[in-house]
């Protein structure tokens, strides 16, 4: 099984559930703060990969929201520097496995990278509740009072 190098924003509540899901499907996590880390331009981009700019943003974000940031309008640099500057910006999670690096927990190409098999049966019954489940959405996303996933 690998380690997961997994960036996070403590308190979301799919981040948890993700972290279990890597947990139980025997993957060791080393869990960091995604907002407290001294991201560089250099250090971020890489795990976006290919994906559109778009896809990089925690759309989510009170400025994407707001409409203060429009991702589809912004070019890579642009939307580095704005990263930088706000890393709620940030789509989570970031996750890394050897020089591999994925932004976001799209649940099949997570299994297809690293496996997402549940081997031992106390876990499958906890771990099968997360199959059927939304793990990219932010769950407090529609709810007005809560905010565990969108604000520090």
């Amino acid at each position: 099984m690998a380690t997961v190098i997994f960036y996070e924003k403590p308190g979301c509540i799919n981040n948890t559930k993700q972290k279990a899901l890597l947990n139980a499907s025997g993957h060791q996590v080393e869990a960091y703060n995604l907002l407290t880390v001294a991201w560089t331009a250099e250090a971020l981009r890489p795990f976006f990969g290919d994906r559109p700019v778009v896809d990089w943003f925690n759309l989510t974000a009170p400025q994407i929201k707001s409409g203060e940031v429009v991702p589809s309008q912004l070019d890579a640099a642009t939307a580095l520097a704005l990263m930088l500057q706000n890393p709620l910006l940030i789509r989570r999670p970031l996750m890394q496995v050897g020089e591999r690096r994925e932004v976001g927990f799209d649940r099949e190409r997570v299994s297809a990278w690293i496996g997402l098999e549940v081997a031992d049966t106390d876990r499958q019954q906890t771990a099968a509740q997360w199959v059927q489940q939304d793990l990219q959405t932010c769950p407090n996303h529609h709810a007005t009072q809560a905010q565990s996933c969108r604000t520090p």
